[in-house]
């Protein structure tokens, strides 16, 4: 493949959105053509699979909405993100597997390498260049929220105890893979924090 797959992770309320957001735009600035997208939800199937997993009411069994978040991850990858990188288009994407060995995984206490071992197969192995972890105090994450919200999804209404687990399950697979990740303080100014990035893939873009 010769495009580039980055992939932003961390918390809810870390500033995910508006680091993608200024991220697509120094790419694009770049010369770079950039397909911003999610997960889940970055397909028209996927946004049901969405709807489900984050706003059904009532309960979800914990590996159920595992499968719900790999089904929507197999067909995002095999009808855009891969076509995306094969054409060498750089892809921003808000959330990945990461996302769900963190979440359903620790936060669900499915077992992180049970977890990731689905994701693998649903996506036939692909992984990021680039995974930009935005690390954040579940406090203030979630005090971020608060001034922003007028609801919360399921996993955003968790108790405190699980977005603990998430945020240590994010810094022990950083910490595994370092040449992959780059680990930035959220809670430090919007712009320090793209200037950070952008550093990182200086001469990649």
């Amino acid at each position: 493949m010769s495009g580039l797959f980055i992939t932003l992770e961390g918390g809810d309320g870390v500033g995910k959105s508006t680091q993608a957001a200024l991220l697509t735009e120094w790419l694009q600035s770049e010369g770079r053509t950039v397909v911003r997208t999610r997960e889940p939800g970055g397909t028209d199937a996927g946004v049901e699979i969405r709807e489900i997993v984050l706003h059904h009411r009532g309960d979800i069994a914990p590996r159920a909405e595992a499968l719900l978040y790999a089904a929507d991850r197999a067909h995002h990858v095999a009808t855009l993100v891969r076509p995306a990188l094969e054409r060498g288009d750089v892809v921003v994407q808000d959330r990945y597997i990461d996302s769900s060995v963190a979440y359903q995984g620790a936060g669900r206490v499915l077992g992180g390498d049970e977890v990731r071992d689905l994701s693998l197969w649903a996506t036939e192995g692909l992984l990021p260049d680039l995974t930009i972890l935005l690390d954040l105090d579940e406090t203030t994450a979630r005090a971020r929220l608060d001034t922003s919200r007028t609801r919360y999804d399921r996993l955003e209404a968790e108790r405190s105890e699980f977005h603990a687990r998430v945020r240590a399950a994010f810094l022990e697979l950083a910490a595994a893979e370092p040449e992959r990740f780059l680990v930035v303080d959220a809670s430090r100014p919007v712009d320090e924090i793209a200037a950070d990035i952008r550093q990182r893939l200086a001469g990649r873009v």
